[in-house]
């Protein structure tokens, strides 16, 4: 395989097309320059240009490996723009895999100052469930991971804020009164871990089920259907920082009268905290949280 360099002088070659004008860029002779020439075309084991008195033709092997070449020294000039970019400031790709329900009613905000603050760098972002979440960082697809829950991870993790969960309706004012009404329960898809606390709490509190029950793909979905009075619904409050003024949000306790809440975690592995982007992306997020709570 060539060599870097020789890679750039059979470029030169490509673009002069004319031995004397390339060995004069090339700073060599001419004979030095057909010499090497002569080697590289036997390393790939044909002949890439063919002489002549008006100068130099490209064989049709010689037109794919001159644009295998180009291609190869712009992918080496973008690296090397990337490495002179990251030794002076923050650049590069922010792959971020983040928990749905955070992605569309936290996280904005945060990518939003990123953005202002840091313009050189990119950002990829991927939403889903906890578990997809978790899946993406064992196979190494993002930097970092925002989940909901208990994560068992064995990487940094590092708790940014904790949700209470709230029973959300336009008439019931008290959990009981859910036994008396014939409005369904609307419940959102989710991990089964959350859906396993709601299960819990509901069937520690009234030891039967819910008389009707409308399940839905999206926790926004829930969200509307429960604001335009169809139903009542459990919804963290994550996602009722807007919430309508004539809805009632009825906190949810534990068997110790505790609230009842859902954490945020941001996971990676240590390898990505030692990337310039990663680490100024965690430092903003502490800064962000730290601001929002002296609101």
């Amino acid at each position: 395989m060539s060599s870097l360099s020789e890679f750039q002088l059979l470029s030169v070659l490509a673009q002069e097309m004319n031995m004397r004008k390339a060995s004069e860029r090339l700073f060599v002779s001419q004979p030095a320059l057909s010499q090497r020439l002569q080697t590289i075309e036997k390393d790939w084991g044909t002949k890439l240009f063919i002489r002549s008195q008006k100068g130099l033709a490209l064989t049709p092997s010689g037109e794919h490996v001159i644009q295998f070449v180009n291609e190869v020294l712009s992918k080496q000039e973008k690296v090397r723009e990337t490495i002179y970019s990251l030794q002076s400031e923050v650049s590069g790709t922010l792959k971020i895999a983040v928990a749905s329900i955070v992605g569309q009613n936290w996280l904005p905000q945060v990518l939003k100052k990123f953005i202002d603050r840091y313009p050189q760098a990119k950002i990829s972002l991927v939403t889903g469930w906890s578990s997809e979440i978790l899946k993406c960082l064992y196979d190494d697809q993002v930097h970092i991971g925002i989940i909901r829950g208990s994560p068992d991870w064995k990487g940094i993790k590092v708790h940014l804020f904790n949700d209470p969960l709230y029973l959300v309706d336009r008439e019931i004012t008290s959990p009981e009164q859910v036994l008396n009404t014939d409005r369904p329960f609307i419940q959102f898809k989710s991990d089964s871990n959350y859906y396993q606390e709601i299960q819990d709490w509901w069937m520690r509190n009234f030891k039967t089920s819910p008389k009707r029950t409308v399940v839905v793909d999206q926790i926004e979905t829930c969200k509307q259907m429960a604001f335009n009075g169809i139903g009542y619904a459990i919804l963290p409050a994550i996602t009722l920082t807007k919430a309508d003024r004539d809805i009632f949000k009825i906190p949810l306790v534990d068997e110790n009268n505790e609230p009842l809440q859902r954490d945020t975690w941001l996971l990676g592995y240590e390898s990505s905290f030692q990337l310039k982007q990663v680490n100024a992306f965690v430092e903003l997020i502490k800064e962000y949280i730290a601001e929002s709570s002296e609101e």
